[in-house]
């Protein structure tokens, strides 16, 4: 068995694990709880195997493609010495990855149906392409707090700071879904590709931990879109 193999297969029982207490869950649910059988057994096994496949080569994807890329990327920026290029990258690859976030469509269209916008397409896209700017304002600030060593939990605490005092200026029905915002940055391309660019740029940086100053890049990732949408609420 070659090595890719062998990876693909360990992989595979890596992703069952993860799935196994999901799929335990549902089971003794429906099994004592709603105690009525599972409707279409059959199609809920061939999902459950496409599920565990599709997440075992989207898992591998993420080791092999974009984690190294999103090194690569930083040590070369590094090494070319240029910040405005640097921090232009980082603004466009929190801004790019978050406007084309399918949960992010999918919520800022219910949130617009929800604020009975009259143009229910303008206020939508205003939504993302404001979180979608926040995202790569965060992930630029978070690059500048690698590069000068600011403490993380400085920057949090600021942050949160900002939106208890921006809450009571907000409209009500923006409150929801500007806390809810931040959770749809999170997705599975921007996490690795953001914390991927993180921990190359510490690596880069002659006495930078990558533990301590390599990570944080997704928690003010998930900080700004609270504050950015409150504000687009007030402003609107």
């Amino acid at each position: 068995m070659t090595f890719s193999n062998s990876r693909f297969v360990k992989q595979l029982f890596s992703s069952l694990r993860d799935l196994t207490p999901i799929l335990l869950t549902v089971f003794l649910f429906q099994l004592f709880v709603i105690q009525q059988p599972l409707p279409e057994l059959s199609r809920l096994v061939i999902g459950t195997l496409h599920t565990i496949v599709g997440l075992t080569l989207f898992t591998l994807g993420l080791e092999l493609g974009l984690f190294p890329l999103g090194e690569e990327m930083a040590y070369a920026f590094a090494r070319k010495g240029s910040l405005f290029w640097l921090l232009m990258f980082a603004f466009c690859l929190g801004f790019g990855t978050t406007i084309a976030e399918p949960a992010l469509i999918a919520v800022s269209e219910k949130a617009a149906q929800a604020a009975h916008s009259s143009d229910i397409a303008r206020y939508a896209l205003g939504l993302r392409t404001t979180v979608a700017i926040s995202v790569g304002f965060a992930i630029v600030l978070g690059v500048i707090r690698i590069l000068r060593g600011w403490p993380l939990q400085h920057l949090i605490l600021t942050g949160y700071g900002l939106v208890l005092a921006i809450t009571p200026f907000a409209p009500a029905d923006i409150i929801g879904i500007a806390y809810d915002s931040g959770g749809v940055t999170t997705s599975t391309i921007t996490v690795p590709l953001v914390t991927a660019l993180g921990i190359g740029l510490a690596n880069s940086i002659k006495g930078r931990n990558p533990m301590i100053d390599g990570f944080g890049l997704i928690a003010l990732a998930s900080l700004m879109p609270i504050i950015f949408v409150l504000l687009y609420g007030i402003l609107q």
